[in-house]
């Protein structure tokens, strides 16, 4: 059975940094993609970052490009999203996914979710 579970979350100021991270288990890492995925109230879910596990290609969306760093450690079953000088734009429920999606950046490309993870970013 397939499990993703995101921890890291927590209230943070504007321009703080913050690590999150997705440990999976039932799917060995190296073959699978897996989606760092936001939704803010009211509003639509975004795919902000992905990596192939196995050949390490990334993707991060324009909101996020140079300030959000994605990374895969195989051997720990783990994929962590590296967030600096957060905005409270960034305020959402960080999600990771994970699959074999044809888009990485499409949410609904994505088999399995975890259940989240808070992040407010506010003064």
């Amino acid at each position: 059975q397939v499990q993703l579970v995101e921890s890291g979350g927590d209230l943070v100021q504007p321009g703080a940094s913050l690590r999150l991270s997705c440990a999976a288990s039932g799917l060995r890492l190296g073959t699978y993609a897996i989606g760092w995925v936001r939704q803010a109230p009211g509003k639509e879910r975004e795919g902000v970052s992905a990596i192939k596990t196995g050949d390490g290609t990334t993707y991060y969306s324009q909101s996020v490009q140079g300030r959000f760093t994605i990374s895969s450690d195989n051997a720990k079953n783990t994929v962590y999203l590296q967030m600096n000088n957060l905005p409270p734009e960034d305020t959402a429920f960080y999600y990771c996914a994970a699959g074999f999606p044809p888009l990485l950046a499409l949410p609904s490309s994505y088999d399995y979710w975890g259940p989240g993870t808070q992040v407010p970013v506010s003064s």
